[in-house]
């Protein structure tokens, strides 16, 4: 028989503050600067899908898992996930219900910051880093949680957060450094890295998905050739820059179909997509189903929700990722 996890009186002490900013499913922006509490009350029948981008997650109860490409990463209240670069992923909350909801602090990674305090953790120079990516799980470190809890404490008191806040954002960003993924999370502030080029090449898509795109003028801000880019941007995405941009765009349009009842013909070609039947195509390949018959089932399933339901269903299935990691 499976012995039961172990919660710290820390995790407890975080899911406790985390309720007390989530007053409905969501994600609530917290009184510190790229701090996001998220609560969700039930699983996901299906995948959601989304764009997550370069956060910190640690979760104090529930649990969720996250698929780019074809990895699977799970996490719950003792493992901890870390995003590299912003990332279209499919997700699913795994563990969740209304008197136990999925609650989850998620702290933005700021590149510049972690490459200022990479030169304070590596004084002399980053360790070889053997492979690269975009997620990173590793075990919780109660220091961690323990640093979160007090950060999520300050909040009431507001002239101490101003001071105190970016202190133990900057404790909690040192100790993540410090554990096992640290030496590939630094990777994150050095120009020097693959994911630093990727990150800038990823920015670029982001911005400006439903222009054509040319793989050398991507590569050559990336800093790389092309054949390098290539390498480099599967590696750390687990796809091409053309499936990226896909993603992206079929993301994007469904997003507008839902939120501003446009057709699918109007939508595709907002993102880009020249063939309307390509557009469908695509569409059904990667959501499931073809759009009109997609859309009517979200649209459905919205109505159908509580009013706090609706907030929820409109967060996830309008492409604001939570944690997506929302």
């Amino acid at each position: 028989m499976k012995a039961p996890i172990q919660i710290s009186p820390d995790v407890t002490a975080l899911a406790n503050l985390l309720q007390t900013y989530t007053p409905h499913d969501g994600s609530f922006e917290l009184k510190v600067p790229g701090a996001h509490a998220i609560r969700r009350s039930r699983i996901n029948a299906e995948l959601g899908h989304g764009v997550q981008s370069s956060a910190l997650c640690i979760v104090a109860q529930g649990a969720k898992s996250v698929m780019l490409g074809r990895n699977v990463f799970e996490y719950d209240a003792t493992r901890m996930i870390a995003f590299s670069v912003d990332v279209p992923v499919a997700f699913r909350i795994t563990r969740a219900s209304p008197a136990e909801p999925y609650l989850c602090l998620r702290l933005d990674l700021d590149p510049q910051r972690i490459a200022s305090l990479v030169l304070k953790v590596f004084p002399h120079g980053l360790p070889r880093v053997p492979d690269s990516g975009a997620v990173f799980v590793t075990q919780t470190d109660v220091r961690i949680i323990n640093a979160a809890v007090r950060l999520i404490e300050l909040i009431a008191q507001p002239g101490d957060a101003e001071l105190l806040a970016p202190l133990v954002i900057d404790e909690i960003l040192i100790r993540l450094l410090r554990c096992p993924v640290g030496t590939r999370i630094a990777q994150i502030g050095l120009a020097n890295t693959g994911i630093y080029g990727v990150e800038k090449a990823v920015s670029w898509l982001r911005a400006n998905f439903s222009r054509p795109m040319k793989v050398e003028e991507l590569a050559e801000l990336a800093n790389m050739s092309v054949s390098s880019f290539h390498q480099h941007f599967r590696a750390v995405t687990s796809m091409s820059p053309l499936q990226y941009q896909k993603a992206l765009r079929l993301q994007e349009a469904r997003s507008l179909m839902l939120s501003k009842m446009l057709d699918a013909g109007s939508a595709s070609q907002l993102v880009g997509y020249l063939s309307a039947s390509q557009f469908s195509r695509e569409y059904g390949r990667f959501f499931g189903s073809a759009p009109t018959k997609d859309i009517a089932e979200l649209r459905e399933r919205v109505n159908g929700a509580t009013a706090d339901q609706c907030i929820d269903a409109s967060l996830d299935e309008a492409v604001r990722a939570q944690y997506i990691i929302k």
